[in-house]
């Protein structure tokens, strides 16, 4: 994939994720996005932060002491855990969202 195609499929996932964070209305979280990072800040104070990695081409997801990257599977447009596992960012982001704060993220 080239830089171009990457860049739109990460502004569309960071949209997405905006979008269903907005969603969620403004006493349940805080979130700033800066550039290429998205930083979620729960009640308590805890940090959620998705960003991208431009050279490999993923999306790097950091929350709670642990890490995802995210690589495009251009087969059914998801962005999917680089391992292998099945994780997918989407319904990672809603978890750990759900975790802090009771309610996942609607997509």
């Amino acid at each position: 994939m080239d830089e171009t195609t990457y860049y739109q499929h990460a502004k569309a996932a960071f949209r997405k994720v905006e979008e269903a964070l907005d969603a969620l209305g403004n006493d349940a979280v805080d979130f700033e996005r800066a550039g290429d990072v998205l930083t979620i800040t729960f009640p308590g104070g805890k940090k959620c932060v998705l960003n991208t990695q431009r050279p490999t081409r993923q999306l790097w997801l950091a929350a709670d002491a642990k890490g995802w990257h995210f690589v495009l599977d251009a087969s059914t447009g998801l962005w999917v855990d680089e391992k292998g596992t099945g994780v997918e960012l989407y319904a990672q982001m809603s978890e750990i969202v759900r975790a802090h704060v009771g309610s996942p993220l609607s997509y």
